[in-house]
């Protein structure tokens, strides 16, 4: 069986761990490879992105966690998820990569930066606006104001006068 580091349904974390797998929540498309100090693909600080192989298991998933959460709050404002098992069938569908415990507002992050352009109908993903966007216009704001929550979320890690695994 080919174990991946995102759904696979026969697949566990023990699995993963035991495939040698760290799980991340990187979604493959690293900005900062380009000189943004943080991701606009999955939102980590570059010191983050750099340390993340070394951090504990649990340390990893404390800050995918945070990060989820982070995802959440965002697109909380802007959309609400009201079919969780059609937004994983589209998912599947579209082959986009999502992990088996991330929050369904998470996912919905996700499914919106790759189908933007295709996406005609949410109530088909199982989503609702709260405004009447299209999924271009929703992906705009909701990805805007990430980056600006997540620059926040860098400029607390560096502000922090206790010493932080991230320097």
């Amino acid at each position: 069986m080919a174990v991946s580091r995102y759904h696979v349904a026969e697949s566990t974390e023990r699995e993963r761990s035991m495939a040698g797998r760290v799980v991340s929540p990187c979604v493959g498309l690293c900005s900062t490879t380009v000189g943004d100090r943080v991701c606009r693909g999955c939102q980590r600080i570059d010191d983050e992105i750099r340390d993340w192989p070394g951090f504990e298991a649990d340390e990893r998933r404390r800050r995918m966690d945070e990060l989820d959460a982070l995802r959440a709050s965002v697109a909380g404002r802007h959309l609400t998820v009201v079919d969780a098992e059609a937004l994983q069938a589209q998912l599947e569908r579209h082959r986009i990569r999502f992990r088996e415990d991330q929050p369904a507002l998470s996912r919905a992050v996700e499914l919106l930066r790759v189908g933007r352009g295709r996406i005609r109908d949410l109530s088909r993903y199982g989503l609702e606006p709260r405004e009447p966007l299209d999924a271009m216009a929703l992906h705009e704001r909701i990805a805007g104001e990430l980056m600006t929550a997540a620059e926040a979320r860098r400029q607390s890690v560096d502000a922090s006068p206790f010493p932080s695994p991230l320097r």
